[in-house]
């Protein structure tokens, strides 16, 4: 048996140790919390109220659905104000509004006005087919999958894919009449966002880049799009709250507040370099997987497809940036936008997400999910020799179809 002095002694060794190790806990988290909360205040000084090229031209486009409150209350003049700080003179907006049964459409009448009234070239396309409309119409040669019971249903993403492309159309158009060209294309969601964030957002990484996305919320400090981001090694996010990523690459650009590097991204607004949709061989545009891909229970979003066929990501890069923060609703932007907005993380936020963070990265894996989806593309790669898919990376375990009220799962 120890005796009493060796017993006592070794119980100061173990709360010697004990001691030991909660302190440096405690170091590691409070070096680590002033660090983010100092990037996050030195990068929110940093705003720029102007373009970083005066003659950019720019063409903003966006697709509608049932969006008529956030239009009316906040993206409408969100819109003029842009164009104005733009120049009507270097400014094109096309919209595309499909089968909305709210008054969408009232509302971009409204803005419509409003853009004739300034000056500013656009194209406003409002189509009265609904959902169940084009439920209810033969199914075509593509776009369309079967269900378990047998029925065909007309697939999410080629739906809205095809319905990108028409608000592209007049950037094709007044290239082959005119030869106006423009440098930046912005897609936008039905978002809250200012001038100064889009300013912010075509200045990512001093404006190098074939894509820059802001990171977008509908209830924080849950982030919204997960279904498009993937961090830089491809994954999906690792969790919802801050600071997201499995990726050391994309988890320490986060930490410091700067572009972080991505394979793709969406989330709110994203900012693309005009030139790849103008090539002349294999011009970009939007699609979804083949439909002989997706009956094998895989989906993969649009706007991660797009990252995955550009020939620019490669080159320049496809990058989040963190400081450009947009909200599908008032509540939401103003949450992320506390004091200014460069302290919207609390303390809290900051020590909880980068302890959860750490303790999943080494308590999940991904390579059953990924050997699932590998397993599924290699089949569907086997049975032609012309099966090949860019962006497998995109791919999730879902089948996702146009519903009458919105999309389903099947």
């Amino acid at each position: 048996m120890l005796s009493s002095r060796a017993y006592y002694g070794n119980r100061r060794s173990r709360a010697r140790l004990i001691r030991g190790i909660l302190l440096i806990f405690f170091l590691w988290t409070f070096f680590d919390l002033i660090r983010v909360h100092r990037n996050l205040v030195r990068h929110h000084e940093e705003v720029p109220h102007t373009l970083a090229t005066p003659n950019s031209k720019v063409f903003l486009t966006s697709i509608h659905w049932n969006n008529e409150k956030v239009l009316r209350e906040y993206w409408n003049n969100a819109v003029v104000n842009l164009t104005e700080a733009i120049g009507v003179d270097n400014v094109y907006i096309s919209i595309y509004e499909s089968g909305s049964w709210d008054d969408s459409k009232g509302a971009l009448r409204d803005l419509e006005t409003r853009l004739d009234d300034l000056g500013a070239r656009h194209t406003i396309v409002m189509n009265a087919t609904t959902h169940k409309d084009e439920n209810r119409q033969k199914p075509g040669s593509s776009g369309w999958i079967k269900d378990s019971s047998g029925k065909q249903r007309l697939r999410r993403i080629p739906y809205l894919s095809e319905q990108r492309n028409r608000a592209l159309q007049p950037l094709y158009d007044l290239a082959e009449e005119t030869g106006e060209q423009f440098d930046l294309v912005i897609h936008m969601n039905d978002v809250v966002f200012s001038t100064d964030d889009i300013f912010r957002l075509m200045q990512t990484n001093g404006g190098e880049y074939a894509a820059a996305c802001a990171l977008d919320f509908s209830k924080p400090p849950n982030f919204y799009d997960t279904f498009a981001l993937r961090d830089s090694d491809g994954y999906e996010t690792l969790m919802q709250t801050w600071p997201y990523f499995r990726s050391s690459a994309s988890r320490n650009a986060l930490k410091h507040n700067v572009p972080v590097p991505v394979s793709s991204c969406w989330n709110g607004i994203v900012v693309m370099d005009a030139s790849p949709f103008y090539r002349t061989n294999n011009p970009l545009r939007f699609r979804g997987i083949t439909d002989t891909l997706a009956n094998f229970h895989v989906e993969g979003s649009e706007c991660c497809l797009i990252h995955a066929d550009n020939p620019l990501s490669v080159t320049k890069g496809v990058w989040l940036n963190p400081a450009v923060r947009v909200g599908y609703n008032g509540p939401a932007y103003k949450a992320v936008h506390r004091n200014g907005g460069d302290d919207w993380l609390s303390s809290f936020d900051i020590v909880v997400g980068l302890w959860i963070n750490r303790i999943k990265r080494r308590a999940t894996f991904t390579w059953m999910q990924n050997w699932r989806i590998s397993r599924r593309v290699a089949t569907w790669k086997s049975l032609s020799k012309g099966n090949e898919e860019k962006g497998a990376f995109c791919l999730i375990n879902e089948m996702q179809v146009l519903a009458d009220n919105g999309w389903a799962h099947i």
